[in-house]
């Protein structure tokens, strides 16, 4: 049992990195495909996620909340879910989108990464504290995994404001959407420069850099992060789960929530 147990883990872990390496190569080489799955991981867990909060939401703000509650959720969760699919779509299409094949391949790296570490983060607070990965990691895992991720993109060297001078004033009349992405990320990159030199002046040069890391852009990338760190950590779960719910439910040939005889009510 214990063995079985060792190995489901170790398979569980192969799958998602095997599933966190696929989704940043699909980042890494066409962007656009990318976006258009993140969009739908996005708007299909968040639906999920959205429908199940709002709805216990409106008692908590509303004292007559009438018949048509699960009609208003579903509507409200919809519209919500819709907007976070196309904001995650859209980031993910920026993030990966440029010209500097050597800049792209560390972003596709660093993806990986703070994914499989939002994953494994997710795995320990389940296993020490209960926590249900698919709704922490939707609510509440994006902000770190953001700051995560851009405090890394922060070591990346900014290029000088003449070189971002000379791309501007040399962008064609309908520049592509690799060359505005490119464009976009080294003035974003330039910024992050300017406010970490702006912060180290208070406080320590690495702290400085860490206070700029979560005023960074970049950020907006851990919503995008911590989708599939859940979505892989779900699938994590079910295939370490698999041996156990028939047994769970074939003891004594109750099911598995059914108590022992004896303490039935």
């Amino acid at each position: 049992m214990i063995l079985t147990r060792i190995l489901n883990n170790a398979l569980a872990i192969v799958v998602e990195i095997a599933l966190i390496a696929g989704v940043a190569w699909l980042g890494y080489t066409w962007p656009l495909g990318f976006a258009v799955l993140t969009g739908l991981v996005s708007f299909g867990l968040g639906l999920y996620m959205e429908i199940a909060r709002v709805t216990f939401e409106l008692p908590f703000y509303f004292r007559k909340v009438g018949r048509w509650r699960r009609v208003v959720a579903r509507l409200v969760a919809a519209g919500e879910a819709s907007f976070k699919a196309l904001v995650a779509g859209l980031v993910g299409l920026l993030t990966f989108l440029g010209t500097d094949e050597e800049r792209l391949l560390t972003v596709a790296i660093l993806f990986g990464v703070v994914t499989f570490a939002g994953a494994g983060l997710l795995r320990r607070l389940s296993l020490s504290f209960g926590v249900v990965p698919s709704r922490w990691g939707y609510f509440r895992l994006a902000a770190p995994l953001g700051v995560l991720f851009s405090l890394c993109l922060s070591f990346w060297p900014a290029a000088s404001l003449t070189s971002i001078g000379y791309e501007i004033f040399n962008l064609p009349q309908r520049p592509s959407l690799e060359k505005v992405s490119e464009l976009l990320f080294t003035l974003k990159q330039k910024f992050d420069e300017l406010v970490i030199a702006v912060l180290s002046g208070i406080f320590d040069p690495e702290l400085a850099r860490i206070a700029g890391a979560f005023l960074s852009v970049n950020v907006l990338t851990g919503f995008v992060i911590a989708l599939y760190a859940v979505a892989v950590s779900e699938i994590g779960r079910l295939i370490e789960d698999v041996p156990e719910a028939p047994a769970r439910a074939s003891v004594a040939g109750r099911g598995p929530d059914r108590p022992p005889p004896g303490l039935e009510s």
